[in-house]
């Protein structure tokens, strides 16, 4: 007899990344994550470019961005609807985006719902931070660079190294 009990696993130990990011260099961000999100349940929002189609053709979970992203009303509030719609039905425990412009809607209603935020800036803008660090920072937990050039970009971040 064990003297004790294995401890009961709660639905807040089970992580449930939402993975955010345009498709192209982002998505292959994104897939540089692989063995920290290939054993869960994962969603995914991101262009329907060819790319990202092939890419995303064996997963469960996937929604189609509206595009162009950058300085789009039209479009910015349509993914909003959809981020309304996803972070309701998919229930992330984590949304995690290398961005574009998509990732926006995401950060700022997920959190308003409840779901942790992790940020990655991107690999090749080292000297100046991108619009969407910028504006996802208000609504990240966890700011990544892969470069500690970029470190000094934002107020705590955390140099996670290259992903590729």
């Amino acid at each position: 007899m064990a003297m004790w009990k294995r401890r009961q696993r709660t639905s807040r130990d089970v992580v449930r990344p939402l993975l955010v990011g345009s498709s192209g260099g982002h998505l292959t961000q994104l897939f540089a994550l692989r063995s920290w999100w290939e054993s869960g349940e994962r969603g995914w929002v991101t262009f329907d470019t060819p790319d990202a189609i092939y890419t995303l053709a064996d997963e469960k979970n996937v929604w189609w961005a509206f595009h162009p992203t950058t300085r789009n009303i039209p479009n910015l509030l349509r993914n909003t609807r959809l981020a309304w719609r996803v972070l309701r039905e998919f229930r992330p425990t984590v949304v995690v985006s290398t961005g574009a412009g998509t990732a926006v809607p995401f950060f700022v209603l997920g959190r308003l719902l409840g779901a942790r935020t992790a940020y990655v800036e991107v690999y090749d803008r080292v000297e100046t931070a991108t619009l969407t660090g910028r504006l996802c920072r208000p609504f990240t937990d966890v700011m990544m660079v892969q470069w500690p050039e970029q470190a000094a970009l934002y107020d705590d971040a955390v140099v996670i190294g290259p992903l590729l």
